[in-house]
């Protein structure tokens, strides 16, 4: 992307945070930079109360070292004005951490990595959110298994075990996941779902007839290219489509990559997303110098009535009103956003295309007890912060109480019915045959090509990559 009883609330901010700016940073300065604490301009006298109430449910324990270096291509501390992550203001509050910014840029940020551990100043932890750095990460060892610093048998991080044995293998978990969290929603407009004369996704939705069948009528009866009106836009449609089947193209079973493409539920899906593109549904990119409607700002195309659906990320409408106004008027509850439909004839669950939240600890990391540290108040505010993250959403976005149900909803299907998708997280080579892989049979300006031929040309290679790679892990006895 350049691009979990609840098991898990959704720690709000520091996922609004760490989302938007994994999904939009590219910042072209690769020069080191530091941060310490910032003020907590953003938190209520109430909301402090809570959090610092909250330090009684963490270890009591003084760090030899206070300060955790995280190397990303975006900074975990607020600037000005900016939304403070709960998780955050416990880890300044209860042991007196801080975190020093590491900065590089998304291209470059693997390199820097590699050469900070090779030259023995490995940073402390970086990001898992995008679910590119496991497992080549670990095969390469850049990461480092965190069970010696973590007990995810504790009460504590029982919740999220799940999450955390998903980027498990070679005998260690490598990841510490705070919580699944849903890569695509599928955002819409009310006031032209009203005016095209269909019924809202989200009363379909809460009356389980959110199905393919009435996703494909109404990208079908919306579309009319003379009036320049797609039912679909955006970048990631094909994969938030395609995981529909419950299965990831690439996934992970008994620490062992796998190649699904052949999977009847894959099968299904994407002929469905083939008949789809042959009724050309989709904003023509291929047209637009592959961008999205007009000036390539993701919704675009939903304010102006021109666009029916957009597949993307919740980080999309977690901002300021001025600059979520291009989807509608989200105070005025216009913009609202449902799971991917599920099939008509499937299992009856909604699958979500999943991420992890969380985060990998460095190979030869100076200072794992902090890193350790800040991940259980990550944890514990995962855990009893949400209604923080909520009032954030609602004072400072302007969400509608329906918004914040239904993010909590996604964030619960993500964690009940995750497909996790490692494609990324293999070899620059996996990835960029997959990127063909993922838009074969949805691409736009007549390009698109039936799922059959797709894997007739593509599995022979991916299998080949996939068991390279494997080649290179241990054998794992399945847990």
């Amino acid at each position: 992307m350049k691009m979990t009883k609840r098991i898990l609330a959704a720690a709000c901010s520091l996922t609004l945070a760490a989302s938007m700016a994994a999904c939009g940073s590219s910042s072209s300065d690769s020069s080191a930079a530091s941060s310490s604490k910032a003020p907590a301009a953003s938190l209520t006298e109430s909301q402090k109360e809570k959090i610092n109430d909250l330090q009684s449910l963490l270890p009591d324990e003084t760090l030899d070292n206070k300060t955790i270096k995280w190397m990303a291509h975006y900074d975990l501390n607020p600037s000005d004005g900016q939304v403070v992550d709960p998780g955050l203001q416990l880890f300044w509050d209860k042991y007196d951490g801080k975190i020093e910014y590491i900065q590089t840029t998304w291209d470059d940020r693997y390199t820097a990595l590699a050469k900070a551990v090779m030259a023995n100043d490995s940073p402390d932890f970086f990001p898992a959110d995008d679910m590119d750095a496991f497992p080549k990460g670990a095969i390469k060892a850049m990461f480092e298994p965190i069970d010696d610093y973590i007990d995810l048998n504790s009460e504590l991080w029982t919740p999220s075990k799940t999450v955390c044995d998903a980027g498990y293998f070679n005998g260690g978990h490598y990841i510490a996941g705070i919580n699944a969290r849903p890569q695509y929603v599928c955002i819409y407009n009310r006031t032209t779902v009203e005016d095209a004369g269909f019924d809202d996704p989200a009363e379909l939705f809460a009356e389980d007839k959110w199905t393919w069948s009435a996703f494909t009528e109404m990208c079908l009866d919306f579309t009319n290219a003379d009036e320049d009106k797609y039912a679909l836009d955006g970048y990631w449609y094909g994969k938030a489509l395609n995981d529909t089947s419950g299965y990831p193209m690439i996934g992970l079973e008994n620490g062992k990559l796998v190649n699904n493409m052949d999977k009847p539920e894959i099968t299904k899906v994407q002929d469905m997303m083939y008949d789809l593109a042959k009724n050309n549904v989709m904003f023509p990119r291929s047209d637009n110098a592959w961008k999205t409607r007009g000036d390539g700002s993701t919704g675009e195309g939903l304010g102006s009535g021109l666009t029916l659906f957009i597949p993307v990320g919740t980080w999309a409408i977690e901002g300021t009103t001025d600059s979520t106004k291009i989807f509608g008027d989200v105070e005025g509850g216009e913009v609202m956003f449902v799971p991917m439909p599920r099939l008509d004839d499937g299992d009856g669950k909604y699958y979500v295309s999943a991420g992890i939240h969380g985060f990998l600890l460095c190979k030869n990391a100076p200072n794992p007890q902090g890193f350790a540290a800040y991940m259980n108040c990550l944890q514990v505010s995962a855990q009893n912060a949400n209604d923080i993250g909520e009032e954030q959403l609602r004072d400072e976005y302007k969400w509608t109480d329906e918004m914040i149900e239904m993010r909590q909803t996604v964030y619960d299907l993500a964690a009940e019915n995750p497909v996790f998708d490692y494609q990324e997280g293999v070899t620059p080579e996996l990835s960029t045959l997959m990127m063909t892989v993922n838009q074969a049979t949805m691409v736009t300006g007549g390009g698109a090509t039936s799922w059959s031929e797709c894997v007739a040309s593509n599995k022979t290679a991916v299998d080949y990559l996939i068991d390279e790679c494997n080649s290179n892990i241990s054998d794992v006895p399945a847990e």
